[in-house]
């Protein structure tokens, strides 16, 4: 890489550690721009999750006002979205990459719409809550567990917009505020890809330097989105993730 592609890359890893904590989406940053520098899609795609799990715990430590009180939730979804980031990590490494190549413009494009959805979606599944007039249940139920854990495979494949999909499933199941349940989906996603990068470690190609900075980056952006989230408007938000995914896409598509 040239300096001016490791600033790139480092500044990426920032902007994808914030919009991690707060909206889910950071891949949707991060990716286009690792492609942008020369690498190819998978080693880029491995490089990206072993280097945004500083930032997850970055936005975890951000948070944790947020998740005071939520151990016992923690632990319970967690046990259902780890294996989930296991099986989906292999299946990266177990697919063609000519499988890849088909898969993930179609996965950046589903994300894109549930972005751009997410708001809209979130008040229909409340609103379809509570004319069933069904209490939430602390952990969500079966639905909300089985839910995520198809989520974690997704997220352990390929992790844009895993955050978003998984707080729209807790905004539907959960009786908690949107920081809270904000809290709760960075912890998740980023054992999902805590996980995923361990696997990746021992048995996937991948981009030291990338890595690296990536990691620096979001470590930095990571802590602070939680501060940000508090404060931006999520209209504003939104509008940057789906600017840098479309860039995401049309790489992806024209390679």
């Amino acid at each position: 890489m040239t300096p001016l592609d490791m600033a790139a890359v480092f500044l990426a890893g920032v902007a994808g550690g914030a919009l991690n904590t707060v909206v889910g989406s950071g891949t949707l940053v991060t990716f286009p721009v690792l492609l942008a520098v020369g690498l190819p899609p998978v080693t880029a795609t491995v490089s990206n999750a072993l280097g945004l799990v500083p930032g997850s715990v970055g936005g975890a430590v951000g948070y944790r006002r947020e998740l005071r009180g939520q151990r016992r939730r923690v632990l319970r979804l967690g046990a259902c979205v780890l294996p989930g980031g296991l099986v989906g990590a292999g299946l990266l490494l177990a697919l063609p990459t000519s499988a890849f190549d088909l898969i993930v413009p179609v996965l950046v494009g589903l994300a894109l719409v549930l972005v751009a959805a997410q708001p809209r979606l979130n008040r229909w599944l409340r609103e379809r809550r509570g004319r069933s007039g069904r209490p939430a249940r602390p952990d969500g139920g079966p639905a909300l567990r089985a839910g995520l854990a198809l989520a974690s495979v997704y997220g352990g494949y390929f992790s844009a917009s895993q955050g978003t999909v998984c707080l729209s499933l807790m905004g539907a199941f959960l009786d908690e505020s949107l920081q809270r349940l904000n809290a709760l989906k960075t912890v998740l996603v980023g054992g999902v890809n805590a996980v995923a990068a361990s696997f990746f470690l021992f048995a996937a190609e991948f981009d030291w330097t990338a890595v690296v900075l990536v990691a620096a980056g979001s470590a930095v952006g990571g802590r602070t989105g939680a501060g940000l989230g508090r404060r931006l408007p999520p209209a504003a938000l939104r509008a940057v993730v789906l600017g840098w995914g479309t860039v995401a896409l049309v790489l992806l598509l024209v390679r």
